[in-house]
């Protein structure tokens, strides 16, 4: 089983930036899909990007192309969201999770505990 912990969270202005990054344990993180999800108060869990894992094919939520940056190392078992031009709506605790079959939240088979990303306006 893969444990995750995430952290890089905080409060930011709107405008700034935060690198989020994910531990993993576990021999299968090099050979699985990894994403990052979000979820706001009193709002559903929401998908925010993945990546494949090579690290190629990166995918995103319209919401925040062109802002946020996901990228993995492998021989750190670290996945990273590199989240730019914050804005207050993208506040809310902040998840990784591993893949483990489809990239559908449904499949996810293992979810870190979550770190808090608070944008004031």
């Amino acid at each position: 089983q893969v444990q995750l912990v995430e952290s890089g969270g905080g409060l930011v202005q709107a405008g700034g930036s935060l690198r989020l990054s994910c531990v993993a344990s576990g021999r299968t993180f090099s050979s699985s899909a990894m994403g990052w999800f979000r979820q706001a108060p009193g709002k559903e869990r929401e998908f925010v990007a993945a990546i494949d894992w090579r690290g190629r094919s990166p995918f995103y939520v319209d919401s925040v192309k062109g802002r946020f940056t996901i990228s993995r190392d492998n021989d750190k078992n670290t996945v990273y969201l590199q989240m730019n031009n914050l804005k207050p709506e993208d506040t809310a605790v902040y998840y990784c999770g591993r893949y483990s079959g489809s990239y559908s939240m449904g499949d996810i088979s293992s979810w870190g505990q979550g770190t808090q990303v608070t944008v004031s306006s």
